[in-house]
């Protein structure tokens, strides 16, 4: 049934829209030089990207919906936690520009309990594919399904940045 809350919902929404899509935060004016390293505090929900031992960005991020410890297994929707590496950059993604993380690693996978399925393609990636303009919203929710999200604005630079190989770590 349509009400004036109906409206007034689909009003909100349309200016999130007009204006999360097209502002870009003065500190993203310049490009990034290099990227030595990626840190993500998931308690803090921070992702801090490092170049010649400073951080030279600092973005707010998302998690996975159970975010709380290390992942587990497949489908426990938390983001892992430990030290990996970008490996590689995927190019039909769901999600606006993804940068695979190299999770499960040798640890992970020691530490699993057997015959369970630790899962994999776990990224760091911009919004859903179309839906952009629902970053101000998204940002405030764990919504992934254990994957790191972050603005398509800070996507575009990071994935520039980013090479193969290039170490992250995860901390609770």
């Amino acid at each position: 049934m349509w009400n004036n809350n109906n409206f007034f919902i689909i009003v909100v929404l349309l200016l999130i829209a007009a204006i999360g899509g097209s502002v870009l935060p003065s500190y993203m004016s310049k490009p990034l030089e290099g990227v030595d390293a990626i840190v993500v505090y998931k308690q803090k929900r921070l992702l801090e990207v490092w170049f010649r031992n400073k951080v030279i960005r600092t973005y707010p991020v998302s998690l996975g919906g159970n975010p709380s410890g290390a992942k587990q297994r497949e489908g426990d929707m938390k983001t892992p936690e430990g030290k990996y590496t970008i490996d590689w950059q995927h190019p039909n993604s769901s999600y606006y520009k993804a940068l695979h993380i190299s999770y499960p690693n040798a640890y992970d996978i020691l530490h699993v309990n057997q015959g369970v399925n630790t899962g994999g393609d776990i990224m760091i990636h911009g919004m859903p594919n179309g839906l952009g303009a629902l970053y101000p919203i998204l940002r405030y929710f764990d919504w992934t399904q254990g994957c790191i999200a972050i603005s398509n604005v800070a996507m575009e630079e990071l994935s520039a940045a980013i090479k193969n190989g290039t170490p992250m770590t995860i901390y609770p």
